[in-house]
This record gives structure tokens, sequence and C-alpha cells, in this order.
């Protein structure tokens, strides 16, 4: 069965324009809200501040039998003079019960750490001392990361666009960039959508994963261009649109097995691996998927598209380029 991308080209944009105009609409939500103050909801590698995961102790008879109620944490937060604080009642590593409360705040010395802790202890059971998970952060480091990561995604793709130019023409090098732009997008989106209704977080490894999936996103969409390329050097008065079909089709195979093989490590630390690791999972898996659908049915058909408008239809090859192996194929 072949595959006709750019017959149905408007439906796969109309596709991504819904996912990211979601997304961009829940970054501009999350950024009015005063808990997040952040298109994304940051953890505490990017603003500073104190972290605490509580658990509580289920081998004390009786610790357990009521369910935390966020209510009464909220209000002993109050009353330490920490009502800004995010608040999410967790589950137990183990045991997988909502035993746990995970607050991010300000940043707490050792005492205000203590008489927080004491006093939840005092309202919805005593807590495991070996389970318990407490982290600070100096804001200056937080700042420091997120510039660090932004420079590393501005220079990423600076290099893609002039890798591109070089190998193969300037226009496959911007739509390769607009698909890299939908990827990221896409994962920033659905990460600021949960963000808001399941209160997931980015860190640092965020960064790392958009960094991950623009290289894996570039691999796929060149395999494509490689193959456009080569059959317009070959038939330069063959009409685009089949040729773009021709070599998605030539390479689908390819792209939906590395897709699904790269996805396999990822599911399994998504649902079996440790808490650090799962929402950096979470974000490869949905920047692969985005980029292998962006370099399907994005990069591919907005190039189709670009070369219909102007009359296009070489690959940048030079007419001594194409006699030679026109030439070649003679002998």
């Amino acid at each position: 069965m072949k595959l006709s991308i750019n017959k149905s080209r408007s439906l796969w944009w109309v596709i991504s324009s819904a996912v990211i105009l979601a997304g961009i609409a829940a970054m501009v939500i999350s950024w009015q809200n005063p808990n997040i103050k952040a298109p994304l909801r940051p953890s505490l590698d990017f603003v500073g501040g104190t972290r605490l995961l509580l658990e509580r102790d289920c081998n004390k008879p009786g610790n357990c039998d009521q369910p935390i109620d966020i209510n009464v944490v909220r209000d002993v937060a109050k009353d330490k003079g920490l009502g800004d604080s995010s608040i999410q009642i967790v589950a137990d590593r183990e045991t997988k019960a909502e035993n746990g409360i995970l607050i991010r705040t300000k940043t707490l010395d050792l005492k205000q750490r203590t008489q927080l802790q004491t006093a939840l202890s005092e309202k919805i059971g005593a807590f495991d001392e070996t389970k318990n998970q407490i982290d600070t952060v100096g804001p200056s480091l937080g700042r420091e990361l997120f510039t660090s990561g932004i420079i590393a995604l501005i220079v990423s793709f600076v290099g893609i666009i002039l890798y591109l130019t070089v190998r193969f023409q300037l226009d496959y090098a911007v739509f390769a960039i607009v698909a890299l732009f939908h990827d990221v997008l896409i994962t920033a989106g659905i990460f600021s959508i949960f963000g808001l209704t399941l209160g997931t977080e980015v860190d640092s490894l965020f960064i790392v994963a958009l960094l991950t999936i623009t290289g894996f996103s570039v691999n796929d969409t060149v395999v494509i261009y490689d193959r456009i390329r080569e059959t317009l050097k070959i038939n330069p008065n063959r009409p685009i649109a089949e040729i773009v079909d021709d070599a998605v089709n030539q390479t689908l195979g390819r792209s939906i097995n590395t897709t699904l093989t790269t996805m396999l490590p990822l599911l399994a630390i998504l649902f079996f691996g440790g808490e650090t690791l799962k929402n950096f999972a979470l974000a490869l898996l949905i920047g692969f998927i985005a980029g292998a659908y962006s370099s399907i049915f994005i990069a591919s058909t907005l190039l189709t598209l670009w070369r219909e408008r102007t009359g296009k239809s070489s690959a940048g090859a030079s007419p001594e380029m194409l006699d030679t192996s026109a030439g070649s194929q003679d002998t």
C-alpha cells in the first residue's frame, strides 16, 4: 500500500496546528497561574528552593488508615508561612498507595524543615525517615541551568541549519528547522498541559530530552531528504509531489522500525525506572513520536508546497552535476 502524503497534507497540518495551539494555550494559562508563573511548571532545578518528599510509615499500626487530606497539609504549610507552596499527594514507591506528600517551597533551613515535618506528622501521621527525600537548589544555579540549556538548543539549531544548507540546499534546511520547532513545541506544549492537570514538572533533564529529540528528528528528516535529492538528480522533470511520496514510502519502514525500537527501552524506563527518569523518558517518547510524524508529514509536504509554488524541480545540483550523473548511467 502506497502512502500519498501530499494529497492529505492539509489534514496533517491541521492536526499539528491543533496540538501546538492547545500547548500554547496551556503555556499561557500556566504563565498566568500564580503557583507556576512560567510556560511550563519548573522544578527546583530552575527556580531554586526546597523540595520535600515525605512518605508515611505504614509499618506503624493505624498510621496509614486514613487517606491524606491535602487541605490539612495546606493549612499546616500556611501556619508556617508557606501558603504559596506547591503541594501534591503522591503514591508510595513500593505499595503505590497515596501515602506521601510532595512540597515545593521557598528555600528552608534545617530548623524550618524540621518544624514543618514535625507539624505535618502530628496531623497526618509519622513519616518513614528512610524514604523521605529533601533537596535544596539555589536560584542562581537554576538560572544558570536554564540559560545553558537554551544556549545549547540555539547552537544545535544553527549547526543543523548550516549542515543541511551545505549538504542539501537552504529550503531543505528551513523546513527541517520548521519540523524541529514543531517537535519542540509539541513536547513542551504537552508537558505544559500535564503541568496544569497532573502537576508534572520539567527539570534539567527536560532540556537534555529536547536536544536528543532534535537529533533524532533531523536524522529521520535527512534520510527522507537524501532520497528526494537523489531521485531529483535522476528525474529532474518528474512532479515533486510524486518524488516526495515515493521517498517517504521508500523510507517509511525504516522510520517506523527505528521509532518503535527506540521507544521500547523508553517505555521500560517510564514504567519501571526511577522517579527522576520517568519525566525524561516521557519527554523522549512524545518527542520521538512527534519527530517521526514531522519528518514524514510536515518537513516533506512543506518542501513539496514550496517547490510547487516556486517552480523548482532540482535538488540544488548544478547542470554539470546532473550531466555527470546522466553520463555515468549511460556508461
